[in-house]
C-alpha cells in the first residue's frame, strides 16, 4: 500500500523468492509470506482499512502466514502503540508495545552493528530511520537488542525489526524470512 516495498522486492528476488505486491484481499490468496515494510504506519493502516485489507490480513497472519515486518511494519503489528494517533488501528498481533519514532526524527537516523541471535556470529548492519522503540515485550523472543532495547523480535511465524534490512545490502535476514515462509 505504502512504504519501502520496492527495496524488499529487490532483496527477496536476489535470494530467489518470487514476489508480488499485495493491494487487495484477493492478493493474499496463495501467499507463503508477506512483508510489512517501513513507511508511515498511520497511512499504511488507513489505506489497508479503506480497501478492506486490514481484517483479512489480520486473519491471515493470525492463522500463520509468515510475516517480516520492518520499522513501520513493526508498529502496524504491535499490540500497543504508546504514541499512536487517536483512533489509529493496527493489527495488534505482536505482543509488544512500541513508541513511534522512538529513536528520533529523520535527522537522527543512524546505522549500528547488531548481534542477531541464530546468525553466523557476524554483526548485521542495522539501519535505523525514524525507528520505533520497543518499550515492552510480552510473549515474544528477543533476537537482537540495541542500547538495552529489543530491535528484533520473533513471535511464531512473525519476525519484526525496528530497522531496515532492505537498505543494508546484507541479505541474511531476507534469506531467513524465505526459509521461514517455506516451512
Amino acid at each position: 500500500m505504502q512504504g519501502a516495498f520496492a527495496e524488499h522486492v529487490k532483496a527477496l528476488e536476489s535470494v530467489g523468492a518470487r514476489t508480488r505486491l499485495v493491494r487487495t484481499r484477493e492478493d493474499l490468496d496463495g501467499l507463503d509470506g508477506i512483508v510489512l515494510p517501513g513507511g508511515e504506519s498511520t497511512t499504511m493502516t488507513m489505506l489497508m482499512e479503506r480497501v478492506g485489507l486490514l481484517e483479512p490480513l489480520r486473519r491471515a497472519i493470525d492463522q500463520g502466514l509468515a510475516t517480516l515486518a520492518t520499522c513501520a511494519g513493526m508498529i502496524v503489528l504491535a499490540r500497543d502503540v504508546t504514541d499512536g494517533m487517536a483512533g489509529q488501528q493496527g493489527l495488534a498481533l505482536l505482543d509488544i508495545a512500541v513508541r513511534r519514532n522512538g529513536y528520533g526524527r529523520q535527522v537522527d537516523s543512524f546505522e549500528a552493528p547488531l548481534h542477531i541471535e541464530g546468525m553466523d556470529g557476524k554483526t548485521f548492519p542495522g539501519v535505523f530511520i525514524r525507528a520505533p522503540l520497543v518499550e515492552r515485550t510480552g510473549d515474544v523472543e528477543v533476537v537482537a537488542s540495541y542500547d538495552d532495547h529489543p530491535v528484533a523480535v520473533r513471535q511464531g511465524r512473525i519476525l519484526a525489526l525496528a530497522f531496515h534490512p532492505e537498505l543494508s545490502g546484507d541479505l541474511r535476514l531476507h534469506r531467513e524470512f524465505v526459509r521461514m515462509a517455506n516451512k
